[in-house]
């Protein structure tokens, strides 16, 4: 009877669903992005990229249902799985922006994202400087000092820069600015990124950064536009110098 019950109990058991694997699914995305897979192409099929990958079926399968909840692919019973016009993607999805990564430059997107944050950024800096509460000025400046730390470190200088404007866009207390700041994170952190590498000297950009501090301190909201749209002027000089848009 012992071995019965063994038996009728793990028959019972929940079967167990094999996780999602984010590199597989970030592997295949980055090809998909590196153009290895164009557009209107098929994925190989799913035994091939079970043995490309080395995983099993449903690790692949589970990927690629991300990936088309994500508008990259799109899969069709008896057909296979192709990849989508890049005008599908989900190109405001975090994980879609950093699968992009190094290949952003191919798809024309730091002009869009410069001027997203022509229209963005100046207004978010007015309405904090009403709006920003004395922990939030304290953590802008605290972002500030961490940039000047950081200004012969390319990363370090990007980190602290993007959580700059990540505190700025919060301290506006507009509901939508605040979700943009998590929905552009990963593409303001590469156009940030690139404009730091194109003017390895950041004095100029950190001595206007402090004064957006001191703006949001004295409660100045013109000030603190004019310096924000300052900040976005040396960004498209330094772009357009190292020829990274026009």
């Amino acid at each position: 009877m012992q071995p019965a019950a063994r038996r009728d109990e793990k028959t019972a058991a929940p079967e167990r669903r094999p996780r999602v694997r984010r590199n597989v699914t970030a592997a295949i995305a980055e090809d998909i992005c590196a153009n290895r897979y164009p557009a209107g192409t098929l994925l190989p099929r799913e035994n091939d990229l079970c043995d490309l990958h080395g995983v099993s079926r449903t690790v692949i399968r589970e990927s690629l249902k991300v990936l088309e909840s994500k508008g990259l692919v799109r899969g069709k019973p008896r057909i296979g799985t192709t990849v989508c016009d890049k005008d599908e993607w989900n190109i405001l999805d975090q994980d879609v922006l950093e699968w992009m990564g190094p290949h952003l430059g191919d798809f024309d997107l730091l002009a869009s994202i410069l001027e997203a944050r022509r229209t963005i950024e100046p207004a978010a800096a007015e309405y904090a400087a009403s709006r920003a509460t004395a922990k939030e000025i304290a953590d802008l400046e605290e972002a500030w000092q961490r940039m000047q730390s950081a200004s012969d470190d390319p990363e370090a200088f990007t980190e602290a820069d993007l959580l700059f404007h990540t505190v700025l866009l919060k301290a506006s207390h507009n509901q939508v600015f605040r979700r943009l700041a998590g929905a552009i994170h990963a593409a303001l952190k590469f156009a940030l990124h690139a404009s730091n590498l194109a003017m390895p000297d950041h004095r100029e950009a950190i001595a206007i950064h402090g004064k957006v501090v001191e703006a949001l301190r004295l409660r100045d909201a013109a000030e603190a536009r004019d310096c924000v749209n300052r900040i976005l002027d040396l960004a498209k000089r330094d772009l357009t110098a190292a020829g990274r848009t026009k």
